[in-house]
């Protein structure tokens, strides 16, 4: 029985994801950019009840976001808590599937096609197009979701890129939403999302470590709240 109302749970969160992108797509060239994006995904968090608890602050300077990957959720939670235009970095195969990649073609978000040398040297083109119309590149490095807990080892283009273009690099750490809602175990229940932005710093490539080190510390920060706030379980 509680495995019926899971999946019952879960299928109206996907009726609800479903409509937001619907919003996103109706509403893209009749309002200001990003306020579409904004609006699809505020309309998601409120249909399934989903609040944020966020601690430390959005660096209105940010021109790089690095954002651990649990849920489908995340994405949603990270437009309503930054007033920034993200420009969102995706595999490119995402950009292909019916309806969804529309929702990432519009807004010109970057396509990432892993493991293709080629693709590198299209990711640094495509991501200085956005910063100069004022976006903000946000990654996923781990380059997957992984549901564990247990942060997957950060990818290279994302150092790559902000190497390149000397970018401020801000790290954010979500705090366990996909135990909120989880395509693995098509399972959904509404919840109190925690979201917390670490101290944004200039990526320096004459320190080959800035991205493990940091890959560390989002860690950390990550098994520190989930072991002294019962809430996030």
């Amino acid at each position: 029985m509680n495995t019926i109302f899971a999946r019952i749970r879960w299928l109206y969160a996907i009726g609800i994801i479903f409509l937001g992108m619907t919003l996103m797509i109706g509403t893209f060239y009749f309002l200001p950019k990003p306020y579409s994006v904004k609006f699809s995904s505020w309309f998601i968090r409120l249909f399934i009840f989903s609040p944020v608890r966020v601690r430390g602050y959005s660096d209105p300077e940010t021109q790089m976001f690095l954002i651990n990957h649990q849920s489908d959720m995340d994405i949603g939670v990270m437009e309503t808590i930054s007033s920034h235009d993200l420009a969102w970095v995706a595999k490119k195969e995402l950009f292909d599937v019916p309806f969804f990649g529309l929702v990432l073609r519009l807004p010109k978000d970057i396509a990432l096609e892993r493991e293709s040398k080629t693709s590198l040297i299209g990711l640094l083109k495509d991501t200085k197009r956005e910063l100069d119309k004022g976006r903000t590149i946000t990654i996923f490095p781990e380059g997957t979701r992984s549901e564990s807990g247990l942060m997957k080892p950060f990818k290279a283009g994302a150092k790559m890129v902000a190497d390149k273009y000397s970018l401020k690099v801000q790290p954010v750490v979500l705090i366990a939403t996909a135990t909120y809602f989880s395509n693995k175990k098509k399972d959904f229940r509404p919840g109190t999302v925690t979201a917390i932005f670490l101290d944004p710093f200039v990526a320096d490539k004459k320190d080959p470590e800035w991205l493990k080190n940091t890959q560390i510390q989002m860690q950390k920060v990550y098994d520190d709240e989930w072991a002294n706030h019962p809430r996030n379980r």
